[in-house]
Parts: C-alpha cells; sequence; structure tokens
C-alpha cells in the first residue's frame, strides 16, 4: 500500500468474504457521529456488530479496522449491479461528518488519496465508486447531500454524469432503466430511486421527474 499514515484500529466486526468475492466495488459513508473518535468506538464495538475498512476524520487522519481481504460489516441490506452481499464484493470508508456540514478540505483530500491507492490496487473503475445511499435507496442516504460528488468524478474517481442532448421525455420507466444500467438496485419505489439518483448527480435538486433527472444518467 502507499504511504499514507495510515493507522492501525482493529475492529472484531468482520468475517470472510463469501464464495470467493474480491474488492470490485467502494461504498462510502458519513458517520453521523460529532467525532472521530466516537465513530471508532461503536466501529469497534461487538454489540454494535458493523465495522467499515476505513475510517478518514475531519483533520485527514485515516485509520483501518478491517483488512482489505476481509468482509467488514458495513453496507447491510441492498444491491448493485444486480448483485446482493455488497459487503463481500466491498471496501468500505466512513468519513466523519454529521451529515449537515461541509466535507473538509483535509477529508477529501485524504480520500482521495486512499480511493486512488485502493482503485489501482484492486483494479476497481470509476464505476465502482458508490454511495450508501445508491446501493440501498429509501433505507440509507449517507454520504448525503453535501458530499463533493463532482469532485470525485472530475478526477476519474467516480462515475460522470451524463450530459444528453436527446429530448428526453420524464416517465418513470426511462429513469429505472438509465438507473439499471449504472447499478441501481430494481426492487426500490420509484420514489426512493429518484431521491437517491438526486442525492448523488443533482444535489439541491426537488418536485416532480423532470428530464434533467434522465440526462445526467445518459
Amino acid at each position: 500500500m502507499a504511504d499514507l499514515n495510515i493507522i492501525q484500529h482493529p475492529s472484531p466486526n468482520f468475517g470472510e468474504r463469501r464464495d470467493g468475492a474480491r474488492p470490485e466495488l467502494v461504498v462510502l459513508h458519513y458517520t453521523a457521529m460529532p467525532t472521530a473518535q466516537a465513530a471508532l468506538r461503536r466501529l469497534s464495538d461487538p454489540e454494535a456488530e458493523v465495522s467499515a475498512h476505513y475510517l478518514i476524520g475531519r483533520c485527514g487522519q485515516i485509520w483501518q479496522m478491517v483488512e482489505e481481504d476481509k468482509r467488514a460489516w458495513h453496507a447491510g441490506a441492498g444491491s448493485w449491479g444486480g448483485q446482493g452481499d455488497v459487503n463481500s464484493r466491498s471496501i468500505g470508508i466512513e468519513l466523519s461528518n454529521s451529515g449537515a456540514e461541509p466535507f473538509s478540505e483535509l477529508l477529501m483530500s485524504s480520500l482521495e488519496a486512499l480511493l486512488s491507492d485502493l482503485m489501482a490496487r484492486w483494479n476497481i473503475p470509476p464505476e465502482g465508486v458508490i454511495g450508501h445511499s445508491d446501493m440501498a435507496p429509501g433505507r440509507k442516504i449517507d454520504p448525503g447531500a453535501r458530499f463533493d460528488w463532482p469532485r470525485l468524478e472530475r478526477q476519474g474517481m467516480a462515475h460522470g454524469r451524463g450530459h444528453s442532448e436527446q429530448d428526453l421525455t420524464p416517465e418513470p420507466a426511462q429513469l429505472r432503466a438509465l438507473a439499471t444500467q449504472r447499478g441501481y438496485p430494481t426492487d426500490v419505489t420509484d420514489e426512493a430511486l429518484l431521491q437517491a439518483l438526486r442525492l448523488r448527480y443533482r444535489r439541491g435538486a426537488s418536485g416532480p421527474l423532470c428530464a434533467e433527472d434522465l440526462r445526467v444518467l445518459s
């Protein structure tokens, strides 16, 4: 691994990856906790039964809690690309953030360095970097509306948004078809799917489905 000055803070909350799976996704979360130390305690508490491979603090410090070849318990129910058990196929990164605040520059810089390293070593494409809300629409909203996805997209660290000039008719079936091509689950409501897509690609958008919701996916 590249020299990222990572602090080891082992969590007991992990298992073996199932069915020979290897990391092909990175799932981003926010902690929704006041401090990174509080998150570390929870992610290392056997009774909590949650963990992640990495935690990045507001000041940019990176802690590793679970070895990358192990299955951390971060994603829960959901799917991506038509496959469940996202925990077995992913590396989970928790970001110290309440969900209502901007993500600090130090945190984002450390995230970019860690992502660059993970993507290179595990051959994970930009399409494989997703939010918790992407794989679990209607159940999860992290990393939330304040996360700077365009910043990652500009660096080739996340799937870019489309800019189609086609005359797109805003119909739920069309949105669902385009979202499924990107990997979004099919077993969610139209409302939950639209919310997840807007969290990712149209921060602050509201109201009924419109052509722009389709354009960013095409």
